[in-house]
């Protein structure tokens, strides 16, 4: 494995949304509020003495963790007027801005979230200028080894994934909060193009339905597919094995929000530094542990002999050494 801050000159193209996260903290339950009966009639508040804004969304939460993990990760996105104050805040984070677009007429994308005290969340998303994503081209990206698309605008994810298939650069197909805005006949294509999907218990569900398709079905599209489970872990499907990757173990659980991010922040690491899928899964297992000790989506930092310890105190084995050849041919058999 290629340790956290290890350089390297191999680029990965993150396409999806950056974000404003208003973030609000209910101190109680949703379930105690909301009258199982009165479901259709919904009329419900929340009183959130707890409030803060982070920055976020998925391309700039995803490039955020890439850096930590010492990887050269280029949003490809699109931001509105009021950009300015996440503009510094990525100059002083050191994630690059290269691909990012503004749009002078629109906002930036905004999220209002409000999680209860299981960690259940109730998510308020304005698209702003994130619907302008189909201006950004994977073209104008130079140098890239691999590349994801997430949570974007509806055209902007449907023509990223095909414009990725047709330069052969291999990508994650990562729906995300976007799957509702699919139907079939474009997941199936998306799928058809990606080389691998990850998604959460729920969204594969919903993706299940939606399809019809089993995971041998999406197998036999994907190099694997890649199911997300909260605090049961995860579990990472190859054609010849499926493999249940442990939670990481976190000291303290503080705020869910960008674990999903974070996790596949160390799925793009595993693929670009050549590593089995036991040690992708589990560095994205840490990764997502790391997050969730912290409030907010990008607050959460360590060191290469942090990281290592912590993996240590969570699967009981030490982190591999950095293997510069496997990093060098990690994406040659699939691009």
């Amino acid at each position: 494995m290629t340790a956290p801050h290890a350089t390297t000159a191999r680029r990965a193209l993150i396409c999806g949304s950056l974000a404003y996260d208003t973030i609000m903290v209910f101190p109680d339950r949703f379930a105690a509020h909301i009258l199982p009966d009165k479901i259709h009639m919904l009329n419900v508040s929340f009183l959130v003495p707890e409030l803060r804004r982070e920055f976020g969304g998925c391309a700039g939460n995803i490039a955020y963790n890439l850096h930590l993990l010492g990887d050269a990760g280029y949003p490809m996105a699109t931001a509105g007027r009021d950009f300015d104050s996440y503009a510094q805040w990525m100059k002083k984070s050191a994630v690059p801005q290269d691909y990012v677009k503004i749009i002078d007429s629109a906002h930036t994308a905004q999220a209002f979230i409000t999680t209860d005290r299981d960690d259940n969340q109730i998510t308020a998303f304005h698209p702003g200028a994130m619907q302008y994503a189909h201006l950004n081209r994977i073209s104008e990206a130079r140098d890239i080894a691999i590349g994801i698309v997430a949570p974007d605008g509806r055209r902007g994810m449907i023509e990223h994934a095909a414009e990725f298939a047709a330069a052969g650069i291999p990508f994650i197909f990562d729906p995300g909060q976007g799957l509702p805005m699919f139907e079939a006949a474009d997941l199936e294509r998306f799928i058809g193009e990606a080389t691998w999907v990850t998604v959460n218990d729920y969204e594969w569900q919903l993706m299940q339905q939606k399809t019809g398709w089993s995971v041998a079905d999406v197998l036999r599209e994907v190099r694997a597919l890649i199911v997300t489970r909260g605090a049961d872990g995860s579990v990472i499907y190859t054609a010849h094995s499926e493999i249940a990757i442990p939670r990481a173990t976190a000291r303290a659980i503080v705020d869910p929000t960008g674990c999903g991010d974070a996790y596949r922040a160390g799925l793009m690491h595993g693929l670009m530094h050549g590593l089995d899928w036991e040690l992708t899964g589990r560095i994205a297992s840490l990764m997502g542990a790391l997050k969730i000790e912290v409030r907010g989506t990008q607050n959460h930092r360590f060191t290469p002999a942090e990281f290592a310890e912590r993996f240590r105190e969570s699967f009981g084995t030490l982190l591999p050494a950095p293997d510069a050849q496997r990093s060098a041919q990690a994406l040659s058999s699939v691009s």
